[in-house]
């Protein structure tokens, strides 16, 4: 299965005044039924418990919990890219890599499997789930 690494503010909630993105329920419905996830967050870095209880200010009960079943932690030090298994078949989704990582994925040639959130475009979560709908289908 296909690994996505989610960020969390500017991907699933939004930065300025917090709150759950627009279609984030059904985001989440969609990536963790259709994709090996795991958290690539300041807000998670070994243990998934203060990520989900981060977003639990912000989701509702039922998706906190489907993201506490579904999406694995990672471990990372300075670069979230060192959390990333780049061998592996994986999506990274972030708002603001640092310009460090987004060389790292490029010498690793797989940068193109980061993909850029800007919560500000009109139904971001929708077309980048559309895309990610499309990847998935090409692996089936």
């Amino acid at each position: 299965m296909i690994r996505l690494y989610l960020d969390i503010d500017g991907v699933l909630l939004t930065t300025k005044h917090t709150q759950a993105a627009v279609g984030v329920d059904a985001f989440i419905d969609f990536v963790t039924s259709n994709f090996d996830c795991y958290w690539l967050t300041t807000h998670c870095k070994g243990d998934s418990a203060t990520a989900l209880r981060y977003v639990a200010r912000f989701l509702e009960p039922t998706i906190v919990e489907k993201l506490s079943k579904a999406v694995q932690p990672t471990n990372w030090d300075a670069l979230k890219t060192d959390a990333v298994d780049m061998r592996s078949d994986f999506y990274w989704l972030d708002d603001c890599p640092l310009q460090v990582e987004v060389a790292q994925m490029r010498a690793n040639g797989v940068d193109a499997r980061l993909i850029l959130v800007d919560l500000n475009r009109t139904d971001e979560l929708l077309k980048i789930q559309m895309h990610l709908q499309g990847i998935h289908q090409l692996n089936d």
